[in-house]
Order: C-alpha cells, then sequence, then structure tokens
C-alpha cells in the first residue's frame, strides 16, 4: 500500500489525561510523492482553550463554540482514514490524542504511525532541530499556511515525508519506501541506519 494518511491536532493542552481535549484536525492523503485528498474540521468539546494557546493556534473559544461536537469529526475522520497506515510530525503527541477521541466514540486504532520527526532525526541529525518549522526551511519545503493550525501543519508534514522517501531512495537506490520501513527506521539508532536499510531491502523486496 503506497498510501499513508499524515495527521495533525490541534488541542488544548498536552495531555488527554490530564483532560485536554482536541479543538481541530487534519488529514492528509499522500499517495506515491502526491497529496491526493484532505479533511479539516474544528471540533467542539465542550472544553474551554487558555488564552497562550488561543494566542499560539489562532483557534478561540467563539470559534470552537460554532464548531461540530467532537464525536461527528471523529467519525468523520475515521470514515477518511480507513485502515491506511498513519504519520504525524511527534507522532507520540497526535496519537494520544486520536486515541483518546477515538476511544469516546468506542473505535479504535488498528493501525501503526510513522514519525517524522524521529526519521528527521535520523536522516538530517546535523540540523540545529528537528521542529517541523525548521526542517522546512532547511529542506526548502513550501509553507502552506500557518504554523500550528491542522491542515497546514498535516501538507507541511506530507511535503516532508515526501522528501524524506525521495532522499532514502536516491541515497540506497530504493524503488520505494514502504510506510513499514519507515517504521523500522525510526526505531533504529543513526548508526545503524545503514545496516537497517539493507535488511528492509532484502525483507521488502526494495
Amino acid at each position: 500500500m503506497s498510501k499513508i494518511v499524515v495527521i495533525d491536532f490541534e488541542t488544548t493542552g498536552l495531555s488527554p489525561d490530564l483532560g485536554d481535549r482536541a479543538t481541530e484536525v487534519a488529514a492528509v492523503i499522500i499517495d506515491g510523492d502526491q497529496i491526493v485528498d484532505k479533511y479539516q474540521s474544528l471540533m467542539n468539546a465542550g472544553v474551554a482553550i487558555p488564552s497562550f494557546i488561543q494566542q499560539l493556534t489562532g483557534i478561540s473559544n467563539a470559534m470552537i463554540r460554532k464548531a461540530p461536537p467532537c464525536q461527528k469529526v471523529m467519525q468523520e475522520l475515521a470514515d477518511f482514514i480507513g485502515d491506511s497506515p498513519l504519520l504525524a510530525h511527534n507522532a507520540a503527541f497526535d496519537t494520544k490524542f486520536l486515541d483518546a477521541e477515538w476511544s469516546r466514540i468506542h473505535y479504535k486504532r488498528r493501525q501503526p504511525f510513522a514519525c517524522s520527526m524521529l526519521l528527521a532525526r535520523r536522516l538530517y541529525p546535523h540540523f540545529p532541530d528537528h521542529k517541523l518549522g525548521t526542517l522546512v526551511r532547511h529542506l526548502k519545503l513550501p509553507t502552506t499556511g500557518e504554523y500550528h493550525r491542522a491542515l497546514a501543519d498535516a501538507e507541511m508534514t506530507a511535503s516532508l515525508i515526501i522528501k524524506i522517501k525521495d532522499d532514502l531512495e536516491k541515497k540506497y537506490g530504493l524503488s520505494s519506501v514502504p510506510h513499514e520501513m519507515l517504521c523500522l527506521l525510526q526505531k533504529t539508532p543513526k548508526s545503524g541506519i545503514d545496516s537497517a536499510i539493507k535488511k528492509a531491502q532484502i525483507k521488502f523486496g526494495l
């Protein structure tokens, strides 16, 4: 399967375990090196957004009051994603919120997440940091909107993973870079990347 769904959440805070909720979600489907479909929505969880988060994201409590309920948005998101493999920048964050919000509609994630931040740390260790904005700037990727809005961040993350896959293909002579390989490489120490890719070439027939 060549399709990957890139996810990004905006939220009221850092952890659903502390009562934080999602305020916006976007999902971008990439197929090969192209973005082929998008989904985005604000959502109303009935939880106030702290002022510093409003300043960071530009998402106000007034905007959320007019948004559809979380349950509706998360069902639409589940229908949009299906069983496609997932990816996010700093996936540990988005995974927590996706799982927490889906659990509220009694839906369980079935597919693994790849993380473009972990992959970038291994492939571009010389960059000053591996925040999305830093990577977009250093790799000269298109800026599609304001950072900390779900659709813009998802689109820029999509461009980043397309670039990562292209760099891997060119450097190692790979015919493709499947999601399973991304999940393998993100867990591999930088010193073991070359060896892991050689093993993956055999395993995945690349």
